[in-house]
């Protein structure tokens, strides 16, 4: 009986060691959330990396340098660009509602939508920002 208690608290110990540890090993390799912040040309920066890994790369910002009826090119930060697939009906977020009409190039834009296999993204909203950004830190 009396080995029987010792072997209960034995596991009981090795699995509560092993859950804090666990815990703390997951909290290692969690990035940390901080601050999404724009950058000059009024692209995110920092913490937005993570938030544009968990969309699958379905996340773009920048300066749209490209736009026709059914698509925008937008300048990618640290150069590049992404092309944007977009619809009529693709919605547009302004201080006031917008439509696709109202985007024009010169423009800094968020877009969020999903990933296609050829690095492009459809468009599911687009967010129009101004065009001076300040660097929070």
């Amino acid at each position: 009986m009396k080995n029987k208690i010792i072997v209960i608290v034995v596991v009981l110990l090795v699995g509560l060691a092993s859950f804090f540890g666990g815990m703390k090993y997951g909290q290692s390799k969690t990035p940390a959330l901080g601050a999404n912040f724009l950058g000059a040309n009024g692209s995110f920066v920092a913490g937005a990396r993570g938030a544009r890994g968990a969309m699958a790369g379905g996340f773009t910002g920048g300066q749209i340098i490209f736009k026709d009826a059914t698509s925008l090119t937008v300048s990618a930060q640290g150069g590049g660009s992404k092309i944007v697939f977009i619809t009529g009906s693709t919605p547009v977020q302004k201080s006031v509602s917008g439509t696709v009409g109202d985007l024009t190039v010169g423009e800094n834009i968020t877009v969020t939508g999903t990933a296609n296999s050829d690095g492009s993204i459809t468009a599911q909203s687009i967010q129009v920002r101004p065009a001076t950004t300040t660097r929070v830190q």
